[in-house]
């Protein structure tokens, strides 16, 4: 039940309402990883933000309340509120964020609770929905809210491809449905269904489950065959983004010649506000471009005087984390010194020790070369020193 000394937390409201329940109450075992697999990220956005930015959008959708685990209000109200940035769509859509039980049913009994104690006597669809299917698209939850005011309740499914069949039968696949979410019904209805499957005992695997017990009839919609749940590591798609880096820096007699972490003999070296590094820069703002991160300019601002004479492969192991927080690993670096001087290959494997272990990867996923511009150019005047960079990176496997 809903602690009834939050009550004040919710804001009452006058109208019949459609209301998303998004279930993340799960650990997420079969996954393996570390975290809540809902908190895993596919394509630098997590799951969990994924499901809820569809609801959000969703004009159709008045609010939206999120279960959360057991213990984690606080961490998951947090990154909702980071990765919406507060904006207004949160602040008029979200309703509520409540911990979970130790079942999904109970999951969606607290929620549903939550969303009575709102919502009153008042008429509500409401749209359960795991919080690992973030491919549902706004037709489907359209769908299943037009039928429910039609017909009561509705849950999308699609016709199984594959032969099914048990241990003594093969069963006819014409009649065989794969079941998703959002399963929609009157808050009214699953309310009375899930408290009383829930107190005889059944073992639930859905809502409609609960409603079926109660002899209420479930009807079908179209879902999506995108519309996956994420269970597994197999679920996971990977992802893979391709960055560029350029970076250019004037040189002058005197100066310190900082190449890839390693310093060189050179009569010139480069005017910088940091240590002028143009082949770790070129590999940094390649990584952050890959992972639509801004460039090191953004994050290192040269107005920023704790950056005055810092080492850049300082910051590339911050760009480097920042890369694996938001759920990318490095496949490959493949960089390119341009000068005349110096001569870039006596150094290239300090370099590449430098750069890889930095960025937490093997040494063989780094490529460093130099060239000339055949005395062309500002390089070729040995004005500057420029450098390029391309990588690779792709969605990260969980960690176990």
């Amino acid at each position: 039940m809903v602690n009834q000394k939050k009550k004040s937390m919710f804001r009452k409201v006058d109208k019949n309402l459609n209301v998303g329940l998004v279930l993340a109450g799960g650990s997420g075992k079969r996954m393996g990883a570390k975290v809540e697999k809902q908190l895993l990220f596919i394509d630098g956005t997590p799951i969990i933000c994924k499901s809820l930015e569809v609801f959000f959008s969703c004009e159709d959708v008045d609010k939206v309340a999120l279960v959360c685990p057991k213990g984690k209000k606080e961490l998951y109200t947090e990154l909702v509120s980071s990765y919406f940035d507060k904006n207004e769509v949160l602040d008029r859509k979200l309703l509520c964020v409540v911990e979970g039980g130790s079942t999904r049913a109970e999951s969606s009994l607290v929620g549903l609770e939550a969303i009575k104690e709102v919502c009153g006597d008042q008429d509500v669809a409401v749209l359960i929905h795991d919080g690992a299917r973030p491919y549902v698209t706004e037709d489907i939850i359209k769908r299943c809210i037009y039928k429910t005011w039609e017909c009561g309740s509705a849950i999308p499914c699609v016709k199984v491809k594959d032969t099914i069949r048990t241990d003594k039968e093969t069963l006819p696949r014409e009649n065989l449905y794969s079941v998703q979410t959002p399963q929609t019904f009157m808050l009214s209805d699953i309310l009375e269904s899930l408290n009383s499957a829930i107190k005889k005992g059944f073992e639930l695997t859905d809502d409609a489950s609960a409603m079926e017990i109660m002899e209420k009839k479930v009807f079908l919609v179209e879902g999506s065959y995108k519309n996956i749940k994420i269970t597994t590591e197999e679920d996971l798609p990977k992802m893979i983004r391709v960055g560029k880096g350029y970076d250019v820096h004037r040189v002058e007699e005197g100066l310190d010649c900082v190449l890839g972490g390693v310093f060189i003999e050179n009569s010139k070296g480069m005017v910088a506000h940091s240590d002028g590094d143009v082949l770790t820069h070129a590999i940094m703002d390649s990584l952050l471009g890959a992972a639509a991160l801004g460039d090191i300019g953004r994050h290192f601002p040269d107005s920023d005087e704790a950056y005055r004479g810092i080492s850049s492969i300082e910051l590339l192991k911050h760009v480097g984390s920042l890369i694996r927080e938001k759920g990318w690993e490095i496949v490959n670096i493949d960089a390119t010194v341009i000068c005349e001087k110096p001569k870039i290959s006596p150094h290239v494997n300090r370099m590449i020790e430098n750069i890889s272990e930095a960025l937490c990867i093997p040494q063989n996923s780094v490529n460093i070369k130099g060239t000339t511009t055949e005395k062309l150019g500002f390089t070729g005047r040995e004005e500057g020193i420029a450098s390029e960079s391309v990588c690779l990176i792709q969605s990260a496997k969980p960690q176990s």
